[in-house]
């Protein structure tokens, strides 16, 4: 299904939450500077070094940013549109759409949208903060002129959704850096993997998505991946992907209008 012959697509995704992935779920966080440092990181070191990543390795990627990230940290988003990656909405706060009143998760996706429009007109794709959805999401996402979605979990290819238009480029937890490097404070028990376990796990799904001639869409966040002993890591599957000159490199935008053309 992919273009001049393709074996598969791939994506390079980045989820820019910064301190908001703390502030969304829990207000009180704002007072708490030890915890937002964490995600003050992603924006001061970790978004410049993987732009800097980028542009060594020649490739355009898709940042999924919520609007009051990009009201906090302007320069990194301008940063981000100027050296031509793609601007997606991740939510105006990072809170859960399930926690959402009707309203409510309106406004968050109006607000969103017009934050991040300001920085960039196209704004074609929405990721909602933890892949959560309800029953009023999609159709809001088609409603405020966006063309696809990346939250669900139920395909390695992308699809329509036949109620609204909307193209899904389908996700896993296996391709996103949380499960495997995020630490939880409430629970010092879990272990942190290394390089060499993620860079297996994310090698051998690649390898298996490119025989099934599928979509690679890897999800990360600057503050995890951005870490120095993890940029290598970012580095090494970039080359890895770019290796095989029969996989389709490309933003999450325009392998969902690809998608879009050929269901059509």
């Amino acid at each position: 299904m992919w273009p001049d012959g393709a074996s598969c697509a791939a994506c390079f995704t980045f989820d820019f939450d910064a301190e908001e992935v703390w502030i969304g779920e829990d207000p009180k966080n704002a007072e708490r500077p030890g915890v937002l440092s964490q995600g003050t990181y992603g924006a001061k070191v970790a978004v410049p070094a993987i732009l800097d990543l980028l542009e060594r390795q020649g490739i355009r990627a898709t940042f999924f940013v919520p609007g009051r990230v990009a009201e906090r940290h302007p320069e990194q988003v301008r940063r981000i549109v100027s050296e031509g990656h793609e601007l997606a909405h991740h939510g105006y706060t990072h809170r859960s759409v399930t926690t959402l009143e009707d309203a409510e998760e309106e406004a968050e996706m109006r607000h969103g949208l017009e934050v991040l429009r300001s920085f960039s007109p196209d704004i074609f794709g929405y990721r909602s903060p933890s892949w959560e959805l309800t029953p009023r999401t999609l159709p809001l996402v088609a409603k405020y002129g966006m063309t696809y979605s990346s939250n669900l979990m139920d395909d390695i290819r992308p699809y329509r959704h036949e109620q609204n238009g909307i193209i899904e480029l389908p996700i896993s937890w296996v391709l996103d850096d949380a499960p495997h490097f995020w630490f939880d404070v409430a629970d010092w028990t879990r272990k942190i993997a290394t390089n060499d376990e993620v860079r297996s796990i994310w090698k051998a799904e690649f390898d298996g998505i490119r025989d099934m001639r599928g979509a690679f869409v890897l999800t990360m966040h600057p503050q995890i991946i951005g870490r120095p002993g993890r940029l290598p890591l970012l580095e090494d599957m970039i080359a890895y992907v770019r290796g095989h000159p029969d996989v389709w490199v490309t933003t999450a935008h325009e392998m969902a209008a690809f998608a879009l053309q050929a269901s059509d």
